[in-house]
């Protein structure tokens, strides 16, 4: 950046880079960064895609008359903005390691000053395209940058927990599907077209959740990324079977019948975030 120019602000996900301020915030939240990690940062995201040497950082980072052990402090400087981040050098989402030449930063990089959207070239694969990068800044479902790390351990549990608890009410449904028929015959009266639907639905459910089952049990990369690919069938069909409990409604009552079914309804947001949160953790690990 030349003198005079007017200070810019860069946003890259749910962060921003403010020049003026010298600060990197997340989702409108400052987060603590020395001024170094933050050059280093500024440098990078001013070439989203591009090459950017060791020997830039090193002119950018340090004065010619600084004598310090250049290697071993640039690294200091990129393990800190990768763990501010959340970032991973074997598994790079924004900053990207090229051994003995230099870094690239891999996210799409909007510059806000009145000047043009800059955004970096990068495969598919690695990271959202830019329209979606500055979708998930506002769309109320979870952003994989905004989670935390958590032992894969746990998540897995809890993620298989779920598929387990759809998968019985597929079973239990069609392997009592003659008592489940008379009971909606006698709330609905005749409730074929119901009894149609939930065979199909439960059909359709089973394969899919045993693949889910599958995916976390044989720990298969890129869960999260498969499962929103996924997010908008399985929604539809797991909110169809959040009204489950009320077949129960008889031995259960009215009441917790709906209390479960409140609980359940929100289960399909639960396993996006948890499928995310995998991806993220292990990334981070």
């Amino acid at each position: 950046m030349q003198p005079g120019e007017p200070k810019r602000l860069f946003r890259f996900g749910v962060y921003e880079v403010d020049e003026a301020s010298g600060e990197l915030r997340k989702s409108g939240v400052r987060i603590r960064l020395q001024d170094q990690p933050f050059q280093a940062l500024t440098l990078l995201i001013e070439r989203p895609g591009e090459v950017v040497t060791r020997d830039e950082l090193r002119q950018r980072l340090w004065s010619g008359d600084t004598f310090v052990d250049f290697d071993h402090g640039l690294n200091t400087i990129m393990n800190k903005l990768r763990e501010v981040l959340g970032d991973s050098a074997s598994k790079p989402r924004y900053i990207e390691t090229l051994a003995k030449r230099g870094y690239r930063f891999v996210y799409p990089v909007e510059v806000v000053n009145g000047q043009a959207s800059v955004s970096a070239a990068v495969p598919t694969s690695a990271v959202d395209s830019p329209a979606q990068a500055a979708a998930s800044s506002t769309s109320l479902l979870t952003h994989p940058d905004e989670l935390p790390k958590v032992p894969s351990g746990r998540v897995r549990v809890l993620f298989t927990l779920i598929q387990v608890m759809y998968l019985s009410f597929y079973i239990v449904a069609l392997a009592r599907l003659g008592h489940v028929e008379e009971l909606l015959d006698q709330v609905f009266g005749h409730s074929g077209w119901i009894v149609a639907v939930l065979v199909v639905t439960a059909v359709i459910g089973i394969p899919i959740r045993l693949y889910l089952l599958a995916a976390v049990l044989f720990d298969i990369k890129d869960l999260g990324h498969k499962f929103r690919r996924m997010f908008a069938a399985t929604f539809v069909l797991d909110e169809l079977w959040a009204l489950a409990p009320f077949l129960l409604a008889p031995q259960i009552g009215i009441g917790l019948a709906l209390a479960a079914t409140a609980a359940i309804l929100y289960l399909p947001f639960a396993q996006r975030t948890l499928a995310l949160m995998r991806d993220h953790s292990a990334a981070r690990g």
